[in-house]
């Protein structure tokens, strides 16, 4: 059976699976190939894309969009691109370190491990963080706005932004605190690094 995208919003939010299924065939070859063009790669792509549904199907009871399906599913795609890509650009800068570093070769696996590791918890410690709070702390450490203009472009208070980076920065804080360490090795390789130099 065919649905409407509206249909599919509301039957998706509802539990149904068989609507949720055609969205996913529906979908999945168009958005694995824009994927692609941001990460040129294709096991990431498809690791972005399996990512996504499953966050949709997991929060399926908050999904809102105020447009197309289509549009919403490509933003989404388009936002964990970018988050796959700076997650990437940490990890090997933190192997290249070690790398340049070390001589034997066990440490290297080490070394790959922890950054593997520590590329999960950062995702994951963001990924947990409430939607407002998650989204001022991208703008302001990915994107690297201005308190001022976030709050312009959310059309909130400057308060409220401030309340909730330091509300996401505690966040992470308590749950990143056993990777400190590794975060300030990692601080003397990149100073863009999601703004955990804030962390310590």
């Amino acid at each position: 059976m065919e649905y409407s995208h509206n249909q599919i919003i509301n039957l998706i939010k509802e539990g149904n699976k068989d609507a949720f299924e055609q969205t996913f065939r529906t979908f999945y070859k168009m958005l694995r190939a824009y994927a692609y063009t941001f990460i040129k790669d294709n096991e990431g792509a498809e690791e972005i894309i399996q990512n996504v549904f499953c966050r949709i199907w997991e929060r399926r009871d908050q999904l809102k969009t105020d447009g197309s399906l289509r549009s919403y599913l490509y933003r989404v795609v388009h936002n964990e691109s970018l988050s796959y890509l700076r997650h990437q650009k940490v990890k090997n800068s933190f192997q290249d370190y070690y790398k340049e570093n070390t001589e034997e070769a066990s440490n290297e696996v080490v070394n790959k491990i922890l950054a593997n590791e520590l590329d999960r918890h950062i995702q994951c410690a963001i990924a947990e963080l409430p939607q407002q709070c998650r989204i001022i702390f991208q703008m302001s450490r990915f994107e690297q706005l201005k308190y001022q203009q976030i709050a312009d472009i959310l059309q909130i208070s400057i308060k409220t932004v401030e309340n909730q980076m330091g509300k996401a920065l505690k966040v992470l804080r308590l749950k990143l605190i056993e990777f400190l360490p590794v975060i300030i090795v990692l601080l003397h390789l990149t100073q863009k690094m999601i703004g955990l130099e804030t962390l310590q």
